[in-house]
C-alpha cells in the first residue's frame, strides 16, 4: 500500500507579500492562489528520503587528466530513496563523477563506496543502473533485441524480462517500434531506449547522466515522474543536469563547477542561503556572478 506524506509550507506572495500555509505530498508540485491579490503561483513540496541508509559515500575523490583536475577532492554522501542532481556547466567534472562511480574510471586518489563496498566492487554491478550521456545500445539490432541484451547481463529470466519489457517500453512511448532496427530511430528515440536498458533490471541504484537531453517538454516530465516515483520505493537515482530548473524535482543537489562541490544541500536550502529564487540565480550568487 503506498501512502503518501503530506508537508505544509509556508510562502510570500510576491506582490502583496502575505504569508500562505500551503499543504501537499512529498514530491508534489501544487498551485496557490493568493487570496488577497489573486496571484496564482507554484510551489513544490520535495522528495522526502531515508538519511539513516548511506548509499553511496565519497571521501576526497579526485580525478586528474594530465596536468587537469577535472574533480577535485569531492566529498558528498547520498541515501537512500535521494534524488541527487549533480548541477554544473559542462566540464564542471559532472559525468567523471559518474563514471568514476561506475567503474568506468580509475580515480587520481579518494575513494567511494556504495552501500559499504569499495569500489571497484563487481559484487554490487547488478544492483546499479548506468544511463550514459552518449547513447551506448547497439544499432544493428531492434530495440526489442537491445532490451533483451541488457536484461540477460544481468540475469533476468524469460518470464521477467517479458513482463519488464512491456511496462519499459510503454513508458519511453517505444512500443510501435519493438521490432523497430535503432538505426533507424530518431535521437530522442535512441535516448529513450538507452533509459530503458538502463532501468529495465530494477536496480536499487541508478546513474543517470543527462537523461532528459533531446527529449520533448511533455516526455521530459514524464521522465521526472518516473523518477520520483522509483525514489518513493526507496531507489536511489543520481542525476546529472545543466538544467537548473530540473534541479527542484531533486531532494539534494551539488552544484559543480571546474571540478568543485561549491553547493550542496536542499534546492529551497541553497535559495534560501543565497537569497534568492531559482538555483540559476543561486549559482550565479555563489560564483561571484559568473556564469553556469
Amino acid at each position: 500500500m503506498k501512502v503518501s506524506c503530506f508537508l505544509q509550507k509556508q510562502v510570500s506572495c510576491p506582490s502583496c507579500k502575505i504569508i500562505l500555509l500551503c499543504t501537499g505530498a512529498a514530491g508534489e508540485t501544487v498551485k496557490v492562489t493568493c487570496p488577497s491579490c489573486g496571484l496564482i503561483g507554484m510551489v513544490r513540496f520535495e522528495q522526502l528520503f531515508d538519511a539513516s541508509t548511506k548509499v553511496v559515500e565519497i571521501r576526497n575523490l579526485t580525478k586528474t587528466f594530465g596536468k587537469f583536475t577535472a574533480v577535485d577532492a569531492l566529498n558528498l554522501t547520498i541515501f537512500k530513496g535521494e534524488i541527487y542532481g549533480l548541477l554544473g556547466p559542462n566540464g564542471s567534472g559532472k559525468t567523471t563523477i559518474i563514471k568514476m562511480l561506475c567503474g568506468l574510471l580509475r580515480p587520481t586518489a579518494g575513494s567511494a563506496k556504495i552501500s559499504g563496498h569499495p569500489l571497484p566492487c563487481k559484487a554490487i554491478m547488478n544492483q546499479v543502473g548506468y544511463m550514459p550521456q552518449d547513447t551506448a545500445i547497439y544499432l544493428d539490432n531492434t530495440v526489442h533485441e537491445n532490451l533483451l541484451f541488457f536484461g540477460g547481463i544481468y540475469g533476468m529470466t524469460k518470464e521477467q524480462l517479458k513482463k519488464k519489457e512491456q511496462e519499459m517500453l510503454a513508458f519511453v512511448n517505444l512500443q510501435d517500434w519493438r521490432d523497430s532496427l535503432v538505426s533507424t530511430l530518431s535521437g530522442g528515440m535512441k535516448h529513450r531506449l538507452s533509459l530503458a536498458c538502463a532501468l529495465i533490471h530494477e536496480p536499487s541504484l541508478v546513474f543517470l547522466d543527462e537523461p532528459t537531453v533531446g527529449v520533448d517538454p511533455e516526455l521530459r516530465a514524464t521522465f521526472w515522474g518516473f523518477f520520483e516515483s522509483l525514489a518513493q520505493k526507496g531507489v536511489t537515482v543520481i542525476i546529472t543536469t545543466h538544467y537548473m530548473d530540473e534541479a527542484d524535482h531533486c531532494s539534494r543537489v551539488g552544484l559543480l563547477r571546474q571540478g568543485h562541490l561549491i553547493a550542496d544541500g536542499r534546492p529551497s536550502e541553497l535559495k534560501d542561503k543565497t537569497g534568492t529564487r531559482s538555483l540559476e540565480e543561486a549559482f550565479l550568487s555563489l560564483t561571484g556572478g559568473k556564469s553556469p
